[in-house]
């Protein structure tokens, strides 16, 4: 195959590219994509218990049902499903572990800076 053939295919795949960057996202993905932004990196307290653990396992079961489902979407209401369940589980499993561990008398913090 010569260059100069290369080129127009070369040309095709990024007119693709672009064209399936330019597709907005879902809806439910963007709230997903903020659910994510709010799971918890480090334990409350700095305390590693089974609560911790749980939760860490929880979002990490969540992150994997999400690719299963994803996979097996068949059309847009499956992927607006699917976004949408692993937006509620990701808010559900945070808000459980902060309510526990308010339970065991361990507050979330929350820092504000003020000029």
């Amino acid at each position: 195959m010569k260059t100069t053939a290369i080129l127009p295919l070369l040309a095709l795949g990024l007119v693709a590219g672009a064209a399936q960057a330019a597709i907005p996202a879902l809806y439910e993905e963007q709230i997903a994509r903020a659910e994510e932004e709010l799971i918890l990196k480090t334990p409350i307290a700095g305390i590693e218990n089974n609560l911790w653990f749980d939760y860490r396992i929880d979002v990490t079961e969540a992150q994997k049902e999400l690719t299963s489902d994803l996979r097996r979407a068949s059309d847009i209401e499956d992927r607006r499903d699917a976004w949408s369940e692993y937006a509620h589980e990701l808010r559900h499993e945070r808000e459980d572990y902060i309510h526990d561990m308010a339970e065991r008398g361990y507050r979330q913090g929350t820092v504000y800076l003020v000029d």
